[in-house]
């Protein structure tokens, strides 16, 4: 396998929800596994994802897990995640999908280097931006 690149987001009790949530938007398929299943003897935390992983079916990976509660989390600001391309319609569906029950930082729109680019956080507090290519005239 070559070297990839990929987000690895954390979560406080909700990355169950959260990494459905992403499947439901780029589609694929999604293993987890709990702490219970790696024998955690902790039953406050035996049920929260301690890994998580999307894969879709054009090569997006998503990675995540639940932060137990003796470890310092700050939600949203420690990562962003960046999807870029030429496939235009793709792209926008992204953006609709994780902008609506979100907060858009900046609008989906022609910005001065001659690509649509847009920003947001969506609804788990995860930062995205969205960069559609534009055709190169010749």
């Amino acid at each position: 396998m070559a070297s990839r690149l990929n987000p690895y987001i954390n979560f406080r009790g909700n990355a169950r929800q959260a990494m459905e949530f992403y499947q439901s938007v780029f589609g694929g398929e999604l293993r987890m596994n709990t702490f219970g299943e790696y024998g955690s003897d902790d039953t406050a935390i035996a049920d929260q994802i301690m890994h998580a992983q999307l894969e879709s079916p054009i090569g997006y990976t998503i990675m995540a897990s639940d932060t137990p509660p003796n470890m310092t989390l700050t939600p949203g600001d420690h990562i962003t995640v960046s999807l870029s391309g030429d496939d235009a319609t793709e792209l926008r569906g992204y953006w609709e999908k994780l902008s609506s029950s979100g907060k858009v930082s900046m609008p989906l729109e022609k910005q001065m280097w001659g690509d649509e680019f847009g920003s947001c956080v969506d609804q788990f507090g995860i930062q995205w931006m969205v960069n559609i290519t534009q055709p190169q005239a010749d």
